[in-house]
């Protein structure tokens, strides 16, 4: 009997609690999303298949000598993961229409309010019994807005450890529902002959452009907010890559191998967040709620500021564009085209929709710099 009992007790049967029970159930509902919905597919299936390993009792995964423990440690601690992933969107990444029209860097800009409205909010919720966000627990929280889920997860890896499993998850969720969250807010905040503004054609950007715009971002970066240089830099760095020319390897091994490799060890790092202890709790349904309202905040400052700069606009400005200062590329700009086509079909305002979609990226490295630099 005794034999019998210590080979039961070697099982993960014995050893179940219901919090890892529910908390695999969660790593299925990702899995779920990922293969059967296309939810963020790339990031959603490593992260649910990491939440379910992270749960297995006595595997050791998250115990130091761990795969889960090296991996989270090797990359996630350190923020090496999320700037090469940086690296690698740089590469993909053209400018051409925010070098061809820059004023639509405001609108990258103005997206980003929905994270420092967060970050008020997330201070807020402390009032309410349950509660207890930090300073710094705000800001890695509030980045969710920016909908860029690199950047949620270097933030939340400096400032709040402890809460990434659930900002990354909030973050990745939120970019795969841009296209059911955004078009209700583009629609209630604009008119139907807003939305049929047709934009003039884009100049044509030379070469030479392409190159010097990632080194001049670079260096601005570097001397008035030194605290996003990581970020930026690594962006800045894949994209130079590509429009040199002169080093297609590297650029192709950055938008393919390197980015591909990486995504699955930052999904698995993601995942051993996803811990019962660390994730069932009210603070969690907290983060989730106030990443809705960081992106809807966003998107809603983003579409004000394009019909703003509209009106003092010698040319029209369709006010669609402005949803697309979330960072979640391309998916934002392609709602802000299928949109537009709705209202006017032959209205394509996808080119011009990565002008501000490419700001975005660029608008949430700098929000987590500054950030980084006030609370860090």
């Amino acid at each position: 009997m005794e034999g019998l009992h210590t080979l039961w007790d070697s099982t993960a049967l014995a050893h179940f609690e219901l919090g890892q029970v529910v908390m695999m159930a969660v790593g299925l509902l990702l899995l779920f999303l990922a293969i059967a919905k296309g939810f963020e597919p790339l990031l959603l299936l490593p992260i649910g298949f990491g939440a379910i390993l992270a749960n297995i009792p006595l595997a050791g995964f998250n115990d130091e000598g761990g795969l889960l423990y090296y991996i989270y440690h090797v990359g996630i601690e350190t923020g090496v993961f999320p700037l090469l992933i940086f690296m690698g969107v740089g590469a993909m990444t053209d400018f051409s229409a925010l070098i061809a029209n820059p004023k639509m860097l405001l609108l990258g800009a103005a997206a980003q309010f929905g994270i420092f409205a967060t970050l008020f909010g997330a201070i807020l919720l402390n009032f309410i019994p349950g509660f207890d966000f930090s300073l710094q627990d705000a800001s890695a929280i509030a980045i969710i807005g920016g909908a860029d889920g690199p950047t949620a997860i270097f933030l939340a890896g400096k400032l709040a450890p402890e809460l990434l499993g659930a900002i990354a998850v909030a973050a990745y969720s939120y970019m795969a529902l841009v296209p059911i969250i955004q078009p209700p807010i583009m629609k209630a905040l604009t008119t139907v002959e807003e939305r049929k503004i047709k934009m003039e054609q884009l100049r044509v950007v030379s070469k030479k452009e392409k190159i010097i715009f990632p080194i001049a971002v670079l260096f601005l970066s570097a001397m008035f907010l030194p605290a996003a240089a990581p970020l930026v830099g690594m962006f800045c760095l894949g994209n130079l890559m590509k429009e040199s020319g002169a080093v297609d390897r590297l650029s192709n091994t950055a938008q393919n191998e390197l980015i591909n490799i990486v995504t699955i060890f930052l999904g698995l790092a993601v995942g051993s967040k996803l811990s019962a202890e660390k994730f069932l709790t009210v603070e969690t349904l907290g983060i989730l709620g106030l990443g809705a309202v960081a992106f809807s905040i966003g998107t809603a400052a983003g579409v004000l500021m394009a019909k703003l700069m509209s009106k003092f606009s010698k040319s029209p400005i369709n006010p669609l564009l402005g949803a697309a200062g979330v960072s979640a590329v391309p998916m934002a700009a392609r709602v802000v085209n299928k949109v537009g086509l709705e209202a006017n079909p032959h209205n394509f305002l996808l080119m011009h929709a990565m002008g501000p979609n490419v700001a975005g990226v660029l608008g949430s490295a700098v929000a987590a710099g500054i950030l980084l630099a006030l609370v860090g």
